[in-house]
């Protein structure tokens, strides 16, 4: 599926209906540049998740865990890992593999450890088609 959004709002939108349509154990990889919206996209899927806490990037804890959703949600960003074995110290098996939703930021960077099955949303920009302009692909890896 590729859809085309032309605000943050439009994008927030696409968010939250992949969040309501979420499931117990799935394994969302959010992929894109710096500043393509990554952030307000996964604002989106926490509201499709009846998140009500404000949602920032976990860029310095690398996982960020709510809990006060219809599941939990658990929100990686793992943008400056060093390697696969801080993932492994902080228990990313009981999160891809636990009863709520993982969203792995920048996630093409550690492919080895993701589970065969996920589905991976590609954020691009096109300055040509507008500032706001994102093209998003979500994609069913099995």
């Amino acid at each position: 599926m590729t859809k085309e959004t032309f605000s943050p709002e439009e994008t927030l939108e696409l968010g939250e209906a992949l969040g309501r349509a979420a499931k117990p154990g799935e394994v969302y990889v959010l992929i894109g540049d710096l500043g393509v919206g990554k952030t307000v996209f996964t604002q989106g899927i926490a509201r499709g998740l009846d998140i009500k806490e404000p949602i920032s990037s976990p860029t310095f804890t690398i996982v960020q865990v709510y809990e006060e959703g219809r599941m939990p949600f658990y929100h990686f960003d793992v943008y400056r890992i060093g390697d696969v074995e801080e993932m492994e110290e902080i228990g990313y098996e009981d999160y891809f593999y636990g009863e709520g939703l993982s969203l792995v930021e920048w996630g093409d960077l550690i492919q080895e450890i993701l589970p065969e099955s996920r589905k991976e949303i590609t954020i691009e920009k096109d300055l040509e088609k507008g500032f706001d302009y994102r093209k998003i692909t979500v994609r069913e890896v099995t």
